[in-house]
C-alpha cells in the first residue's frame, strides 16, 4: 500500500491533498497506522510548496484522519476516532445553544437539517 495523489489543473492543490489523502484513508487503501510522508517530502514529490502540504495535514488532523505523533511522523488515524469525537462536541455545543436560545426541540433539528444539507449540497 502506498500513498499515491495527483495534482490537476483547477481546484487549490492543498485541497486536492487533502481530499485524496482523506479518500484513501476512509476506503482503507490507506490502512489505520500508515505512516504519511514528511511535509517537505511529500511537498518535494509533488512539485508544492511544504506550506501547501502542512495545511492539508493540518486540515486532515483537525478533521480526524490523520495524527502527528511528535517526532515519529504523521499516521493515518484510526477511522472515525477523532472525527466522531470533534462531532459529538460540536453536537453537544449546539444543543446546548439551541436550548438557551429557547427552540423547540423540532425547530432544532429542523435546522440542523437544513445545515446539514447545504453542506451536502443537497
Amino acid at each position: 500500500m502506498t500513498l499515491k495523489i495527483h495534482i490537476h489543473e483547477g481546484a487549490a492543490p492543498y485541497e486536492q491533498v487533502r481530499a485524496q489523502i482523506s479518500e484513501q484513508a476512509r476506503s482503507g487503501a490507506l490502512p489505520v497506522g500508515y505512516k504519511l510522508p514528511t511535509v517537505r517530502g511529500l511537498a518535494e514529490s509533488l512539485g508544492l510548496a511544504a506550506n501547501t502540504v502542512a495545511k492539508a495535514y493540518r486540515a486532515l488532523e483537525a478533521d480526524g484522519v490523520i495524527e502527528t505523533r511528535g517526532r515519529n511522523g504523521t499516521f493515518v488515524a484510526a477511522a472515525g476516532d477523532a472525527a466522531s469525537r470533534e462531532a459529538a462536541t460540536a453536537a453537544q455545543g449546539y444543543a446546548e445553544r439551541v436550548r438557551r436560545l429557547g427552540l423547540s426541540e423540532a425547530a432544532a433539528l429542523d435546522a440542523a437539517r437544513d445545515a446539514l444539507r447545504a453542506a451536502y449540497g443537497a
